[in-house]
């Protein structure tokens, strides 16, 4: 499983661990990953994602799931979620 937002695009980043004596070695520093179950209110059901606490905290900041979708970027979102974004916006066409 790929350590991925699938909202955000937010993935590993490298940098150094620095010792004390200004040693360094190579580190990885990863997302924090959660898997929630976001609302959506157009659909009327809930959509699994693997997303980071920091796209949680955005998602709940743009007021729900579908206004964050609406917004985003497709070349930052995951197959998963584009499908999603998709059937959002088909079902509010007729509306």
């Amino acid at each position: 499983m790929s350590r991925v937002c699938e909202l955000t695009g937010k993935g590993p980043m490298v940098g150094n661990n620095v010792s004390h004596a200004n040693n360094r070695t190579r580190r990885r520093f990863l997302p924090n990953l959660n898997d929630v179950t976001l609302q959506s209110e157009t659909l009327g059901r809930g959509v699994k994602l693997r997303i980071s606490a920091h796209a949680l905290r955005s998602v709940d900041h743009r007021g729900g799931l579908d206004k964050f979708l609406a917004k985003a970027k497709d070349t930052e979102l995951s197959d998963r979620a584009l499908k999603v974004k998709k059937e959002i916006a088909k079902a509010q066409a007729p509306a």
